[in-house]
């Protein structure tokens, strides 16, 4: 995930922002990390720089 898409990500549940916390990067691209949402305190993962934004109930 490259780091310049915090400015475009939200929370899918709330609609609120989220911060990036950066465990691995490469450059500019984040391998590992995570995305909390500022209002619900939800964390999304990033592995392999891939943000996953699911809602935590989703049913699939």
């Amino acid at each position: 995930m490259h780091r310049d898409l915090i400015d475009i990500l939200a929370c899918p549940t709330d609609k609120a922002p989220l911060t990036l916390a950066v465990e691995h990067a490469d450059g500019e691209d984040v391998v590992a990390g995570a995305l909390t949402c500022a209002t619900c305190g939800t964390a999304y993962p990033i592995r392999d720089s891939i943000p996953n934004l699911l809602p935590p109930n989703y049913p699939g």
